[in-house]
């Protein structure tokens, strides 16, 4: 496939046709109500993704029987910014990469989705959030190790499937946001109610807001498009495998068996409802706040998730989307 300007999908002008590399994030083979077959695929890089259909009755159609979900291409299109269905692509050639496509600069990182935060600046922010508001002792040297162990995983892991934070970094950019939330809300509280200051722990309830999501490291492993459940994540879930995290790393640090309950408390405690995950209830004040300060984190995120997917001119959202029903639509 000769260049004839290689390019990245998401800097695409309408009309422009272009060679690029892009991952093939969604394969379903459909029927219209006639009968016709088609199929619903999705091509991505790290800032787009664009959808659409390829008809049975098209040229390119038989290109796509041996490609699967996942797979990283080579493509020559002409992106169309369409007004009604969104952006599409009129994809003219498409094949799998190879290995001379690293000379054009082919690299599978540059195609997946991903923070538009610096992960080295987003950890450090983290962990000195953790060592201001924690204090000196070993519970801030379990967060310190266990953030220092994982480094490499928390900043590539992603905070959920679909619904939020479902990009490299995610994880580390919700742990970051749920923390400082935490932060807020006890300076809140706090100055809200000077008498009831020792009431709650700062330490414990920021220990337990950064480490709330860690078992996410071990949940998910990448997958065609969207992560995918390790066995252990699917069997397990990651409030258990964070809870195993914590206690492995608790039996180096010797914490104190106390707190180390109630940091696992928080960790098992965060999703609230035994459906969603948790084992328990949150039953400490810590935990209450975490929990609230990871719903309304999580919840923000699905509504930009489905404002972002919503390509009509419609002041409401479809009701077709993880919340349930229809969003009003930030004002202009």
């Amino acid at each position: 496939m000769p260049n004839v300007l290689l390019a990245a999908l998401h800097e695409l002008k309408n009309n422009q046709e272009s060679d690029f590399y892009a991952q093939m994030s969604e394969k379903e083979l459909l029927k219209t109500k006639e009968g016709k077959p088609y199929l619903r695929v999705a091509f991505r890089d790290a800032y787009q993704e664009v959808r659409f259909p390829v008809w049975s009755d098209t040229p390119i159609y038989k290109e796509f029987k041996t490609l699967k979900a996942g797979t990283y291409c080579k493509l020559r299109a002409v992106y169309r910014d369409n007004r009604q269905y969104g952006p599409q692509l009129d994809i003219r050639r498409i094949r799998p990469v190879n290995d001379e496509d690293k000379k054009d600069g082919f690299d599978p990182l540059l195609l997946r989705a991903k923070s538009p935060f610096s992960l080295e600046k987003m950890f450090d922010e983290l962990h000195d959030i953790a060592v201001q508001q924690i204090g000196k002792g070993t519970l801030l040297q379990l967060v310190s190790k266990i953030l220092k162990d994982q480094r490499t995983a928390l900043q590539t892991a992603v905070g959920s499937r679909h619904h939020h934070h479902c990009f490299v970094g995610g994880l580390l950019e919700h742990t970051l946001s749920v923390t400082k939330i935490c932060v807020a809300l006890l300076d809140h509280y706090e100055t809200m109610y000077p008498k009831r200051k020792d009431k709650i722990s700062r330490g414990l309830t920021v220990a337990g807001a950064v480490l709330h999501d860690i078992g996410k490291i071990r949940e998910y492993v990448p997958g065609a498009g969207a992560a995918e459940h390790s066995t252990e994540g699917e069997l397990l879930g990651h409030a258990v495998l964070g809870r195993d995290i914590i206690r492995d790393a608790a039996a180096v640090i010797l914490l104190e068996p106390e707190q180390r309950m109630r940091l696992e408390h928080i960790v098992l405690s965060h999703q609230r409802f035994a459906d969603w995950g948790a084992a328990k209830p949150p039953m400490s004040l810590e935990a209450m706040l975490v929990h609230h300060a990871d719903s309304l984190d999580a919840l923000t995120g699905c509504f930009w998730n489905i404002f972002e997917q919503d390509n009509t001119d419609n002041e409401l959202t479809s009701k077709k989307n993880v919340i349930g029903y229809p969003l009003l639509k930030p004002a202009e």
